[in-house]
């Protein structure tokens, strides 16, 4: 049975790296690395254990776009007839980040000493989901990898477009709120502290709006320790509460309540669910495994634990749609869809246009959420900095008025 190892050492060319290794043993991993051109200088299994640089590269995933750029660069090797390992040779040699590339190497070494790619592939859940394999094995075992790649690619690059609009959009008003938030703690932090001086000076009398923005002035360099301490024990508690099965289905459930955000939430799951099933049905997987791995690579609790409760109504012999409609997470378009699929013999085929049809949704309620979240937050800015600025000129008015009488 093979072993992780992880280990240390410098290439022909006097470069340090450090990685990981799959073998039988430390003596098989040695002579897999020399094999290479790579001069060990220490390796210490690591199977259980979670220290070391090879448990960060275990631990480390791959982005979207570095695993989409692999597997199509994969795809057209595989199409083009280069074998197994050349090619994961070559896209380890091309692959910038040098721990993905030593995850590659690893996949080739055991390919290399007749392993299944798939099953090389399963050895780094980080960077191969269960998806991932799930598709490869189906191509490998159909016969058409490199159709296979090719899809799986094309999935991965809708994955990652659909979520940087998502994030992109979430940039502007995110953006804003924390210039917006600078701005008023350097007022509060310096420029009150000037008029509190000059007004005290003055004799001025300091009506309520001014005594507040002074209070919080002179408060706030004690109040800035203290709030992000409360802020990072809230997150660390958010976080260890999503981390329990109770947590995770409470704040998934209430994530997707939410006015604006959980519908947004809610159609980014369909199409992912739509897409995956897709995929999976296209590459030959049988449907009970697709409906898992879909499962698996959900988002959200509420959707993993509805795909889980459709699967077991498909083992007892029901068709999907029935089921998937009676969890009531799904929208009636969705299930009536997946029922003509179904029913056509094209259900493959027609979840790729559910998952088109709600990618497109995502984008216009995004685009949508950010046309209203930009007059707002610009108004909210306008009315903190306008309301700080006019509690510190009602004394002048009132100097004015005085000087004037």
């Amino acid at each position: 049975m093979k072993a992780t190892f992880a280990f240390t050492g410098r290439t022909r060319a006097g470069e340090r790296i450090s990685g990981e290794r799959r073998a039988a043993s430390a003596e098989d991993a040695v002579a897999a690395l020399r094999r290479e051109q790579i001069l060990v200088a220490t390796i210490d299994e690591i199977d259980g254990v979670a220290s070391g640089p090879g448990w960060f590269a275990r631990r480390r995933a791959v982005s979207g776009q570095s695993l989409a750029a692999f597997t199509r660069r994969f795809a057209v090797m595989v199409d083009a007839g280069l074998p197994l390992v050349q090619c994961l040779d070559i896209l380890a040699k091309q692959e910038q980040d040098e721990r993905f590339a030593t995850t590659i190497r690893t996949v080739r070494s055991d390919v290399e000493d007749g392993s299944t790619l798939a099953d090389a592939l399963r050895a780094h859940p980080r960077s191969f989901d269960a998806l991932y394999t799930g598709m490869v094995a189906a191509g490998e075992a159909g016969g058409v990898l490199d159709t296979i790649l090719e899809r799986l690619a094309g999935h991965i690059e809708k994955h990652v477009a659909l979520r940087g609009q998502v994030r992109s959009a979430m940039m502007y008003p995110l953006t804003v709120l924390v210039i917006a938030a600078v701005v008023v703690g350097v007022i509060l932090w310096k420029v009150i502290p000037t008029f509190a001086e000059l007004f005290e000076g003055l004799g001025a009398v300091l009506p309520l709006p001014t005594r507040l923005v002074i209070a919080a002035s002179d408060s706030f360099a004690a109040a800035v320790p203290v709030l992000g301490l409360c802020v990072l024990g809230t997150v660390m508690l958010f976080r260890r509460y999503y981390a329990t099965g109770s947590g995770r289905r409470v704040i998934d459930r209430t994530t997707l309540r939410v006015p604006l955000i959980g519908g947004i939430v809610r159609r980014n799951e369909v199409a992912r669910f739509c897409r995956t099933l897709s995929a999976l049905l296209g590459a030959g997987v049988p449907i009970l495994d697709s409906l898992e791995i879909t499962a698996g690579t959900a988002g959200n609790a509420v959707v993993e634990d509805a795909v889980m409760r459709t699967r077991a109504a498909v083992e007892r012999g029901e068709p999907v749609a029935a089921p998937l409609r009676d969890t009531e997470v799904f929208p009636l378009l969705v299930t009536q869809m997946i029922n003509v699929g179904e029913t056509t013999g094209a259900l493959d085929a027609m979840l790729a246009k559910v998952a088109d049809f709600y990618e497109e949704e995502v984008d216009r309620a995004v685009a949508g959420m950010t046309a209203l979240l930009e007059p707002v937050v610009v108004a909210i800015l306008g009315v903190v900095v306008g309301g700080i600025v006019v509690a510190m000129y009602l004394p002048v008015f009132d100097l004015i008025g005085r000087l004037a009488g």
